[in-house]
This record gives C-alpha cells, sequence and structure tokens, in this order.
C-alpha cells in the first residue's frame, strides 16, 4: 500500500525521492502517525513535498490511494489497512451495553458482517440499525458507533477536522498556473531576496560572543545589525483602461510587495511609459514626476518591474504622439529601452493569460523590447521572474 502511495506520486510528478520514502517509512515505524489517518496525511506530506505547488497534487494522489480507509469493501481487496487505522472517535454516543454488544462482536466478525453487508445492501440508507447508512446506531455507519468502527460514505465529518483535509483540497490555489492570492504572492516574492546586516548593531552575535567569551575567559558580549532584505525594487504600475479588469489582482501583488521589500518605490503610468509618470491617479494630469528624473534618482542596481496587460495600440508605443491621452514627442519604445538600458534587472508582468498573448501585436511588441522577459502573474510566473531578477 505505501509503495503503491510512493509510485502514485512519482506517477503524479510529484518529485518524491527514495530517501524521502524510506524516512517516512521510519517515521511510521517509530509510530510518529499514532495509528491515526490523519496523522499520517500531516506526516507523509511533511516527509514527501518540498514545494507548496506540489501540495495540491499530494492530495489527489493521497485521496485516491487510500480512499479504501473510506471504502472498506475495496480497501479489504486490495491492501491489508491495520486495524487502529480504521478506528474513529464516535459521534453518535451510545448505552454501555450497546457498547459492548457492539464490542462482544469482535474485529474479525465485524469485517466479515460488514462484507455481507456490503454485498447485500442496494441503495442507500437512512437510519435503523442493521444496514450501512448514515445515521442509526448500526456499528458501520458514517455516525453510528463502534469502537472498531468503519466510516463509510461520509463527505466530511461534523467537527470539520482534517480526516477528509485531502478531499477539500485546501491547495488547489498553489498549482504553478493559477492565479495567486497575497499569501502566495508573498512566497513567489520571498525568492528575490538579498540579505544585509545593516543599521545600528541591536542583535546578539550569539557564535562571535561564545567565541570571544572562550579566548577570554571573560563575558565578551558582540552585537551586530538586524539582517534584512536589502534588495531595492522599483515598479510602474499600468493604470487605467483595460487594466480596470485586473485591479484586484494588481492590488493584492501590491499589497504583497510592500510588505516583502522594505525599499520599494513605485509609479504608475497608462498604456506605455512616456516622459512623464505619477504617484496618484487623480493627480495624473497636474502632478507628475518627469521619467527622466526616476532613471537619475534611483541608481542602476534596483530591480525593475513592470505590471501591465501591454494591450494597446501598437502606435502608442512605436510612434510620437501616438499616446491617448497626450501629444508624446518620442515613442513609448524610447522610454522602455532608456529604462532597461539604464536597470539591467528589468521584467514586465502581464496579468492576462499567457496563453492569449500572440493574439496582442502590442504585447509582442513589448515582449521583443524587454527580450521575452515578461511573464504572467501566476506562481511559476513570479518564481521566474524573480529568478531573472537576481540573475
Amino acid at each position: 500500500m505505501f509503495l503503491q502511495f510512493f509510485t502514485a506520486l512519482r506517477d503524479a510528478q510529484v518529485p518524491v525521492s527514495l530517501r524521502e520514502y524510506l524516512t517516512l517509512m521510519e517515521a511510521v515505524d517509530a509510530d510518529l502517525a499514532e495509528h491515526s489517518v490523519e496523522n499520517f496525511y500531516y506526516l507523509s506530506r511533511t516527509a514527501l513535498v518540498k514545494d507548496e505547488r506540489n501540495l495540491d497534487k499530494f492530495d489527489r494522489v493521497f485521496g485516491t490511494v487510500f480512499k479504501g480507509l473510506e471504502n472498506l469493501l475495496d480497501a479489504m481487496e486490495k491492501a491489508e489497512i491495520p486495524e487502529e487505522w480504521l478506528r474513529k472517535l464516535a459521534e453518535k454516543y451510545l448505552t454501555e451495553e450497546e457498547k459492548k454488544e457492539i464490542e462482544a462482536m469482535g474485529w474479525d466478525k465485524l469485517m466479515e458482517t460488514l462484507k455481507k453487508r456490503l454485498e447485500e445492501q442496494k441503495g442507500r440508507h437512512q437510519g435503523g440499525n442493521k444496514w450501512i447508512g448514515t445515521a442509526g446506531t448500526s456499528p458501520f455507519g458514517a455516525y453510528g458507533y463502534n469502537p472498531e468502527g468503519v466510516r463509510i460514505g461520509q463527505e466530511k465529518n461534523r467537527n470539520n477536522r482534517a480526516v477528509k483535509v485531502w478531499d477539500r483540497r485546501e491547495f488547489k490555489d498553489l498549482d504553478g498556473n493559477v492565479e495567486l492570492g497575497i499569501r502566495n504572492i508573498k512566497v513567489a516574492l520571498r525568492r528575490l531576496r538579498k540579505f544585509a546586516r545593516t543599521g545600528a548593531p541591536d542583535e546578539l552575535d550569539l557564535d562571535t560572543t561564545i567565541r570571544e567569551t572562550a579566548n577570554h575567559g571573560y563575558l565578551d558580549v558582540h552585537m551586530r545589525p538586524e539582517r534584512r532584505n536589502a534588495v531595492k525594487v522599483l515598479v510602474f504600475f499600468d493604470i487605467g483602461g483595460s487594466m480596470d479588469s485586473h485591479v484586484a489582482q494588481v492590488e493584492e501583488l501590491f499589497s504583497a510587495a510592500k510588505s516583502e521589500f522594505k525599499h520599494m518605490e513605485y509609479f504608475y503610468f497608462h498604456n506605455c511609459l512616456y516622459e512623464g509618470v505619477w504617484k496618484q491617479n487623480k493627480r495624473r494630469f497636474t502632478d507628475r514626476t518627469p521619467t527622466w528624473d526616476v532613471l537619475h534618482k534611483y541608481p542602476h542596481d534596483y530591480k525593475v518591474v513592470f505590471v501591465g496587460d501591454a494591450s494597446m495600440s501598437p502606435y502608442e508605443i512605436m510612434v510620437p504622439g501616438g499616446s491617448v491621452e497626450h501629444v508624446n514627442e518620442e515613442p513609448g519604445s524610447v522610454w522602455l529601452d532608456r529604462v532597461i538600458r539604464t536597470y539591467p534587472h528589468t521584467v514586465w508582468l502581464n496579468p492576462v493569460a499567457q496563453k492569449h498573448w500572440d493574439y496582442s501585436e502590442s504585447t509582442t511588441i513589448i515582449r521583443r523590447i524587454f527580450s521575452e522577459r515578461m511573464y504572467p502573474i501566476t506562481i511559476e510566473g513570479l518564481e521566474s521572474a524573480m529568478k531573472e531578477l537576481v540573475r
């Protein structure tokens, strides 16, 4: 049964090594799962899954391989499952006399009777004390009582615990091709990290303190600055027009980025970058910052990220005066090229699904200007963008 679990994970493209599988078996032998299906789920997930993107695949494989824990007839035919694994907490308490009657039946007799009833039963049964149903006092029911009880056909338990957590697939939004929430964006952005110790020495340097104390023979306390993410990020957000349909997603990205990067500056533009950007959209025509000032103020070690759908008329990129808001003296492509030459680490994040990019001529032009450094706002897209920025 465990070997089938291992091979099923490999077949589902979950990268599980033999060493990790053997470690899990050692943990099971050490009774770390305590004969609990729920505990074994968390134990195996911890031992076998190294990347959050594979958690949903793991849940689906777990639910398929160990479905015998909820369909006993299949389990008895396919695998020898330990008796303790099939025990469950009573959800409908019976009298002591009723419990003793069930306990007197014994495990072997209980299994034999269960198999017979599975073969005899036709359709769903509600209540009663003989057939396997969803209520009543049958020792086999989903809500019945048996100290050696078997849960059959229950979609979820009443206490909302994790006995069926793998069927709930709480991690399905972590798949590498889906759009992100704030939490997942933070996880992806953390790949863009470069720690440095700067500022006041207000953190105890334990290793140095121990070493110097041993060398000198007296307590020699050493302090050091706290490690902080030293990466500096400059973000340009496309705002308005076709980007209105992506506001929620971009807001999540902005919120996650602000919490992850201590040194982050941002500006807004519309459709394509021109000679001016702004901080407040309602003052976009009265309080602009010249793009030249931005290029001169922030040094070339900043990581630059453009966020936009790249959906516009090609004239807005390639032709002077092509902007839909003002008469631009220079094409947007000139300004984009200046940014790319000033900042070697520059990428474009596109909220539009990647499969639609080829249908937009302007998107193709932007991709060419950025040397194909355009990425979708998915887990895999953000991770690839972060890897490009730290290259």
